[in-house]
């Protein structure tokens, strides 16, 4: 049975033993395999010939400070193979010990997480750029606020003159971020980011229109309109950021004042594309984070408008209906745009598909929507079509907080 072990831990770790001075006396296949040397070329040898020069004498000195004082030392630690390339092991070394106490020879067990270390640097490297595009973009809507209050101040000159401005800076925005090093972030972004420009377009032309007729009530109102769009692209950031961090929190919200938020967000595109929308609500809370789900609801009901615009349908109606049904909250969202055609009935929550002109969007919008569902609500988002209509399926599992 001993041998047994000794074969398990052999064929199923990375094992090496050396003597009290580190001269290697036995390494395993797994050793040779992941440093790239032959037994021939490693033993009798100094097992610092796989020591990475990227690290500090000084953790050599606490690994055999601890091992010679007969403990065992358990660290992570960058290796180089022979062909120079960089490895890292989870390794504990024991000392062995002879009858009379004294040490033997060192027994190193490891196994390989060179994928784990290079996933989390990458990780940890993509926070830092998220952070920096979050600071960066926060700095601009602060301009952009700054800029829509000196519009209020100088009126039909000024409006004019960063309207021109504001186009010039969303195309030099735009050609940045496809070059960006997350441009699969950058291009979410951008997505979600094209229905409140529009009602900021509109906003801003309304107000040039009341400024004209000296109508200062209803220019104090769109500016209050204008600022909270900007809050909601600000917020949207802070929301794709948050939504690659593990520890993000969670808490209940409620559906019903989630989609609401979206309607009021889509409401002068929906009023001036007359667009109806019918709603059918309960008061249900879920687990989750509401502007992701508000993210959502936006997205969907942004796609049945394209495709009333694209498909030239003249009565469009979206329905949006939420029930309880079997422990979960069903939420969906109908149209009678045109439908889905078959062949791209089972794409459309792939990356990067989308059947709309490459100016219309990224094809990234529904694969997100389904990875907030998926992920950062635990449910589910589903799509049937049917004699020109389109039905998507939102499911999310019900909290203890709301089970009835």
């Amino acid at each position: 049975m001993l041998k047994q072990y000794q074969e398990a831990i052999e064929k199923s770790n990375i094992v090496s033993k050396t003597d009290v001075n580190g001269i290697i006396t036995f390494v395993n296949d797994e050793f040779c395999k992941i440093s790239g040397y032959s037994k021939e070329e490693l033993l009798g040898k100094n097992h610092n010939i796989v020591r990475h020069p990227d690290v500090p004498a000084a953790a050599f000195k606490r690994l055999w400070k601890t091992i010679k004082a007969k403990n065992i030392y358990k660290a992570t630690v960058k290796n180089r193979a022979k062909d120079g390339s960089t490895f890292y092991v989870n390794t504990t070394v024991i000392p062995i010990l002879d009858t009379k106490g004294a040490i033997e020879e060192f027994i190193a067990i490891r196994y390989d997480v060179t994928k784990e270390v290079f996933y989390r640097e990458s990780l940890e490297k993509k926070e830092q750029e998220l952070a920096h595009l979050n600071k960066e973009l926060e700095k601009r809507v602060e301009e952009k606020t700054k800029a829509l209050k000196e519009l209020n101040e100088t009126l039909e000159k000024r409006v004019e003159e960063e309207i021109a401005k504001n186009e010039e800076k969303q195309k030099v925005m735009f050609w940045q971020s496809r070059f960006a090093s997350l441009g699969a972030m950058i291009a979410n972004i951008a997505h979600q980011w094209r229905q409140p420009l529009t009602e900021l377009s509109l906003t801003l032309f309304s107000l040039k229109k009341a400024a004209q007729n000296s109508e200062y009530d209803e220019v104090e109102k769109l500016y209050s309109e204008s600022k909270d769009i900007i809050k909601h692209m600000s917020n949207t950031i802070e929301d794709f950021s948050n939504f690659f961090k593990p520890d993000k929190q969670k808490h209940y919200f409620n559906l019903k004042e989630s989609i609401q938020e979206a309607l009021n967000i889509l409401e002068r595109v929906l009023n001036k594309d007359m667009i109806e929308v019918k709603t059918s609500y309960e008061d249900i809370e879920v687990l989750g984070i509401p502007n992701e789900f508000t993210q959502v609801i936006i997205n969907l009901v942004k796609n049945s408008r394209d495709a009333f615009v694209e498909n030239g349908v003249l009565i469009r109606e979206i329905e949006i209906r939420m029930r309880r049904e079997d422990g979960v909250a069903v939420v969906e969202v109908e149209d009678n745009a045109g439908g889905i055609k078959e062949r791209d009935k089972y794409k459309i929550f792939e990356p990067y598909f989308t059947s709309k002109h490459t100016s219309q969007g990224t094809g990234l919008g529904l694969f997100m929507s389904k990875m907030i569902c998926e992920k950062g609500l635990d449910g589910s988002l589903d799509v049937t079509s049917k004699k020109g209509r389109s039905n998507f399926i939102i499911t999310i599992p019900l909290g203890k907080k709301d089970e009835k």
